[in-house]
């Protein structure tokens, strides 16, 4: 067909105003480029997870960790602002007119002392409940972290095929709450939205101990969590006295077994529920009955009314236990520690970044038929107004977990001091899937 110099002309006027945010987006294209730039950079963020995983540091203390990640992102020409919730940092990257886009990392570590054996194994300590503890990424956000510095550098480089506004935050404490308050809630409590742009779309990933890829899943993802704190009073003696004590180590010890009758006899059995007892500290002395026994311990579910039915359970076992031990009330405390709602995936972000995943990850991208059992306080974000897609990224060879099935092991999970994640390629799928997310949304929310 053919047309006239003037028609020529309008043609490509018109193409002219085609606005720049109309780009082709190839999956398996965009994922070479991403390789293409992880070739020159993985070296550098190999560096700085091995400097992070060295030098963890726990919830609200995060000040170095906070500061490697602030100095990174400026000098990619990201606007940071730092010590938001705290030692949380916010930094903002404007490219044109288009949707903004929020990508999380956690800062801190666990208590925990690492026993991988690993050349770059953390020795670090710091204060824990006024005690000092030693500290672990065994949780894997120095993966995280990693792998959000690497999409961050590649979404620079490749500015030219995206518009939109990306916002970068860095969450203080994800694994637990001071005084009550998560790092998403303080960081939220701190103006997040209020004092920056509010994200139109969110991501966020996790590594998991299965098979290097990218997993994921619409609706319930993370159980909801709360912690389970609870004192018994009784009368202290000496050991070789009992009959003059009411001994709260007794009631402590029958409340920890008879407490597993609400999963098994109370709570439907198809319902997922966990309660678990991690912590108690009662006396110093072995042949001094103590005061009082304090129980720590975590409560998941992924229903409200089996939330709800645990928590009665909870309470109703402690009261009686105390009552059978002629003891006074026992405090319960249910409501002042992690209070996690469960993450839940937008269902319509999550079916097209999941339609990218395949094409770009074959069959290393599989839908997860299952919630996790873990919790997660990004939920945070999605109650404020957010959708968004929260995924996981396998940290584990295949070969490892054969190797150990035909061993009939299993190999360490999340918060284990042995859990030891690999570093390449689980980094460099965790940049290469957040960049294809982040560029997907810039392109379906136009």
């Amino acid at each position: 067909m053919r047309h006239s110099r003037a028609a020529l002309a309008l043609t490509l006027a018109g193409l002219a105003a085609v606005p720049a945010a109309c780009f082709a987006f190839d999956p398996v294209a965009i994922r070479s480029s991403v390789d293409a730039e992880l070739g020159k950079n993985y070296p550098q963020l190999d560096a700085l997870y091995k400097d992070i995983h060295q030098h963890p540091e726990l919830g609200f203390q995060e000040t170095r960790t906070a500061f490697l990640l602030a100095q990174r992102m400026r000098a990619l020409g990201f606007t940071v602002t730092e010590h938001v919730g705290k030692t949380g940092i916010v930094a903002i990257y404007k490219n044109g007119s288009g949707p903004t886009v929020l990508v999380r990392t956690e800062l801190d570590g666990l208590p925990v002392q690492e026993k991988t054996g690993l050349p770059y194994a953390s020795s670090a300590t710091q204060t824990w409940q006024g005690k000092q503890t030693y500290v672990d990424h065994a949780c894997g956000h120095d993966i995280h972290m990693a792998s959000w510095v690497g999409t961050a550098e590649t979404l620079i480089a490749m500015k030219d095929q995206w518009q939109g506004t990306l916002m970068f935050i860095a969450q203080p404490s994800e694994e637990g709450t001071v005084d009550g308050v998560s790092g998403a809630k303080a960081m939220l409590d701190d103006g997040l939205f209020t004092r920056f742009p509010k994200p139109d779309i969110g991501f966020a990933l996790h590594n998991i101990p299965k098979p290097f890829g990218v997993y994921y899943r619409p609706g319930t993802f993370t159980s909801n969590a709360a912690d389970l704190l609870v004192t018994f009073h009784g009368k202290g003696a000496h050991g070789s006295m009992p009959q003059e004590s009411i001994d709260p180590v007794m009631m402590a010890a029958r409340f920890i077994v008879d407490v597993q009758a609400v999963i098994s006899r109370e709570k439907p059995p198809g319902a997922f529920g966990v309660i678990t007892v991690g912590a108690i500290s009662a006396g110093e002395a072995g042949n001094v009955i103590p005061d009082t026994a304090v129980l720590r311990g975590t409560i998941r579910s992924f229903e409200p009314e089996v939330r709800q039915q645990l928590f009665d359970g909870i309470a109703r076992t402690a009261k009686a236990e105390a009552a059978m031990s002629g003891a006074p009330a026992p405090d319960v405390d249910l409501h002042g520690g992690v209070d996690y709602k469960a993450v839940v995936n937008d269902a319509a972000i999550t079916a097209r970044t999941a339609d990218v995943f395949k094409a770009a990850f074959g069959d290393q991208a599989q839908a997860m038929p299952e919630p996790l059992s873990a919790s997660e306080d990004y939920s945070e974000f999605i109650a404020a107004g957010v959708p968004s897609l929260y995924f996981l990224v396998g940290s584990y060879d295949p070969q490892q977990l054969a190797a150990a099935k035909r061993r009939d092991e299993k190999l360490p999970v999340n918060h284990s001091p042995l859990y030891a994640p690999v570093p390449e390629p689980t980094i460099r799928t965790g940049v290469e899937a957040m960049t294809l997310a982040v560029m997907s949304a810039m392109q379906g929310q136009r």
